[in-house]
């Protein structure tokens, strides 16, 4: 087919293009190859459309109630879920390389009007293989993206929007529904257990998060200011004592102080007894009462993890010019003045980003709250919802699916946990070197 060289043919080559992959390639720009690569795209992909459409049809169904079939021959509402949503991204991922056939043959029709010859096919197969080399070497990538980041993540979002739990709707004895907003609006309000345990718990893990990120950056900020002082001596062994709460993993030393703050037969307990100041049988019920728990969540807390932020503090410290503090002495400051004027705001300035994270972190801090109170004591609510006195919601996550199994509560708080932290993280991303070079 002839081409004019003034660009009035880029309809035709559009057209053709969007008409069927690689058409216009091989009709009409003589890159035969590439053509071919295109056309067996969308070729293998209408082979296949008739499984995709069973697929989607499944997707919106979610299968149908079979009780008179054998339950390993039902309708498994899950696994078409999955594969509904696996479908959806291999039809994106074909969109994407149909824009990109589109693009090509445009770019081609370009490059046609302004040299007025075709492309030799030595010359087209020099461009695939060079493309097609950076393209390859991500491929994997992007497959391992798909498989294991954006689909279970839309799968969790899905099952949102499903009654996917016990006893009624566990595949594949029976179906799972889509139902909308309705689990939504049972957490957050209906007046339920539910949404009274959700209200608490949010409350709760928002102030677990901010108490446990400041406590821990401006106790570690305090001693790593007092080890700087040269008149400190033997500073590096007190930096490895204060380092080894932190260096030893949590789930040991969790279950240490839950031992030791045992009412019954903690060593605490005991150790007040043996000096008088509890009474023979008193006891106090560290970890029995609410918010004394909760107290005691966040004292451990910062025992365990102010030895990060003192050795983050510390680093940052030694960048700050001693000509500063010299100046500041020379000129009348005092210590108080100095820390208040010079060291907080160059270290705060410095770690911000972290201390960012490190709030993020700790609404997902799973190991502390689990295995120090294992979300106890019990509340008015928790014989309904499970939720504790000490439950943040990522470990009420945990008690929702493994001993209630109601899966799709657990994906309406995972849900509204990623909307929170999704901020946080894309904050972090775009205060970082790179990005505000523009590397990335």
């Amino acid at each position: 087919m002839r081409l004019e060289t003034d660009g009035s043919s880029k309809q035709k080559v559009t057209g053709l293009a969007c008409a069927f992959m690689g058409l216009s390639h091989i009709v009409c720009l003589k890159e035969y190859l590439k053509g071919a690569l295109f056309a067996l795209v969308e070729v293998v992909f209408l082979v296949l459309s008739p499984m995709t459409v069973r697929k989607l049809i499944q997707l919106v169904t979610l299968g149908s109630p079979q009780p008179d079939v054998p339950v390993k021959m039902r309708d498994n509402s899950i696994f078409m879920l999955i594969d509904g949503i696996i479908v959806l991204a291999i039809i994106a991922v074909f969109v994407a390389l149909y824009v990109i056939s589109v693009r090509s043959a445009q770019k081609s029709y370009a490059d046609y009007c302004r040299t007025g010859r075709y492309k030799s096919q030595k010359a087209s197969v020099e461009e695939v293989t060079g493309r097609a080399f950076p393209l390859a070497g991500l491929a994997p990538c992007v497959i391992m993206l798909l498989i294991f980041v954006v689909v279970p993540l839309v799968f969790s979002i899905c099952v949102a929007f499903t009654n996917y739990s016990a006893p009624n709707h566990i595949p594949p004895n029976n179906t799972v529904d889509w139902v909308g907003l309705q689990t939504f609006k049972e957490l957050m309000g209906s007046g339920s257990n539910w949404s009274i345990g959700f209200g608490r718990i949010a409350l709760w893990t928002l102030v677990w998060a901010v108490l446990s990120t400041v406590t821990c950056y401006f106790g570690g900020l305090i001693v790593a200011v007092q080890l700087h002082n040269s008149k400190i001596k033997f500073a590096p062994i007190f930096r490895f004592i204060f380092i080894l709460p932190y260096a030893v993993p949590a789930v040991i030393t969790m279950l240490v102080w839950k031992n030791l703050l045992n009412g019954t037969f903690g060593t605490i307990n005991v150790t007040l007894r043996a000096i008088g100041l509890l009474g023979p049988e008193a006891t106090i019920p560290w970890l029995g009462n609410a918010t004394l728990a909760q107290i005691m969540c966040i004292v451990i807390n910062l025992w365990s993890g102010f030895g990060y932020f003192m050795m983050l503090t510390m680093g940052t410290m030694t960048a700050i010019p001693a000509d500063l503090f010299e100046a500041a002495k020379i000129d009348g400051a005092t210590n108080s003045q100095v820390m208040r004027h010079i060291t907080l705001p160059l270290v705060l300035y410095q770690t911000m980003p972290l201390i960012i994270m490190s709030f993020t972190h700790n609404i997902n801090n799973f190991g502390i709250i689990f295995f120090l109170t294992g979300g106890n004591p019990t509340v008015a609510d928790s014989t309904t919802t499970l939720a504790g006195g000490t439950d943040i919601l990522v470990t009420w996550i945990y008690k929702i699916t493994i001993t209630l199994l109601k899966y799709n509560y657990a994906s309406v708080i995972a849900v509204l946990i990623f909307v929170v932290l999704a901020p946080f993280a894309i904050f972090q991303f775009r205060q970082t070197k790179a990005f505000k070079e523009g590397e990335v």
